[in-house]
């Protein structure tokens, strides 16, 4: 029997407005799922469980009354401990904030807040989301819930561990190098990094910017998309932001896959991966690529790519730790330390080369899209290492240069900003979920998930492709 924690976001949302599920139920099972595996895999590290109820009696007696009902209305949500929530301790998975309790949700949160959603608690992520490892000094490390010995990914970790365990139905997660779509895919969820400005945020230091875009991770495609009607608004604090018809990405277009024309790429053209994650990948193509009009070997020229996010990524963390790196260094990680001093070294013609380098690979990969619809390849580029590893140093016998070039399938699509849908794709050889990015045209998100949903319901047809589901007994022994 299906417990109400397991039900999508959707088909809850739907009961509680036909007065068959209450949020007061669905909260106490999701309570409940927390309870009973969060010990095996430390997803979830904060909670306001108290002041949740309250909220859910709240939202149970509107119900009842027949009051008018927003549309995430009594859905549990977890938070990443990136985003302020007020009287929730935020830390940012940093020693620094261990103490910190924001006096008002960001406003990101007081959206999805206002359209009903019950904060439940914190979601784990690396210092500063700094990493694809979500571990850090304040919480430790949250575990794969495949196999909580190896990563989950990250940053936006602990949010797609909660979703794979059914702790909760909708997570707020963040992308800057992929931190959305590398724990979707180790842990057999879906989330959308969307076009830069849809997502608001006024926590930019650089707004003018494709990096730290916010996003919506859940079970489903339908579930991500309802979240992202919500959080796709205007708002005049972030500079890229526009008008936008928010509540249009709640009916996910309908797409007719034998149409489309699809590009397929294993590594981008740049990235090193995995041998075993290339052939996963051939292999789970070979099993679809037949209902595509067309299904061809390409990709973005993105040949300067791996130089240019190299450059911006460093001056980010220069707008972002100016006063951490000045006054607080000892209590900063080595990740922080790394991005931060590689600023320091770059000269203002570099950082001239890499602002005009963007904009050159923007404008190329929209032309790439005047000829395809559609780009697919992986989402991350090796199976997941164990936690105790900081990052991976190695692809292929090949020596890595640094903490975050084993996540260049991801960054590589972050630096032009075209919108992309991460799904699970079955699981890979080792054992952990597969998944794959489906990227589309600039502010061509709605087709973007269309796309994804028409896949999601193909991949069910088949055990090979189907979203993979964790034992929630044996991380529940």
């Amino acid at each position: 029997m299906t417990e109400p924690c397991e039900l999508s976001a959707v088909e809850a949302r739907r009961l509680i407005g036909r007065k068959r599920l209450s949020p007061i139920e669905l909260l106490e099972s999701c309570i409940a799922r927390i309870e009973m595996v969060n010990a095996s895999v430390n997803a979830v590290v904060a909670t306001c469980y108290e002041r949740a109820r309250d909220e859910a009696r709240a939202a149970t007696d509107a119900v009842m009354q027949g009051d008018p009902l927003p549309p995430l209305h009594g859905l549990p949500l977890g938070v990443k401990d990136l985003n302020d929530t007020a009287g929730l301790v935020t830390t940012y998975g940093s020693p620094i904030y261990e103490d910190n309790v924001p006096d008002k949700d960001e406003s990101m949160v007081a959206t999805l807040r206002n359209a009903g959603a019950i904060v439940i608690g914190k979601t784990n992520t690396p210092e500063f989301g700094a990493g694809a490892n979500t571990k850090n000094p304040v919480y430790g490390a949250t575990g794969n819930p495949f196999d909580p010995s190896r990563i989950c990914g990250g940053s936006s970790g602990g949010s797609a561990v909660a979703l794979a365990t059914d702790m909760v139905p909708l997570c707020t997660g963040s992308d800057s190098g992929g931190s959305l779509r590398i724990p979707a895919s180790f842990c057999g969820v879906v989330a959308h990094r969307s076009t830069p400005g849809l997502v608001p945020t006024e926590k930019h230091g650089l707004g003018y910017t494709t990096f730290g875009v916010q996003g919506p991770m859940a079970r489903t495609v339908e579930d991500t998309a309802m979240m992202l009607s919500v959080m796709a608004r205007y708002d005049g604090q972030d500079p890229l932001s526009a008008p936008v018809d928010g509540a249009a990405f709640a009916a996910v277009p309908e797409v007719d896959l034998s149409k489309l024309r699809v590009a397929i790429s294993e590594d981008l053209g740049f990235a090193h991966v995995d041998n075993s994650i290339r052939q996963t990948f051939k292999d789970r193509v070979e099993l679809f690529k037949s209902v595509f009009a067309e299904c061809s070997v390409g990709a973005p020229d993105l040949k300067t790519v791996r130089r240019t996010n190299h450059v911006l990524r460093a001056m980010h963390f220069l707008a972002r730790h100016r006063d951490h790196f000045a006054n607080k260094r000892d209590q900063l990680g080595p990740n922080v330390i790394a991005n931060y001093e590689m600023a320091l070294q770059l000269s203002g013609e570099e950082t001239t080369w890499a602002l005009a380098e963007q904009t050159k690979l923007f404008r190329s990969t929209q032309s790439f899209f005047e000829d395809v619809d559609i780009l697919i390849c992986p989402a991350v580029a090796i199976p997941p290492f164990p936690v105790e590893q900081p990052y991976c140093d190695e692809v292929n016998g090949v020596k890595l240069d640094n903490y975050f070039e084993w996540l260049a399938m991801t960054w590589g699509l972050t630096i032009p900003g075209n919108p992309v849908t991460a799904l699970p794709c079955g699981l890979e050889p080792s054992g952990a979920p597969f998944g794959i990015q489906i990227c589309g045209k600039h502010y061509d998100d709605r087709f973007v998930l269309g796309v994804a949903k028409a896949l999601e319901g193909l991949f069910a047809e088949n055990a090979e492709l189907a979203r993979p589901l964790p034992d929630i007994k044996a991380l529940a022994a």
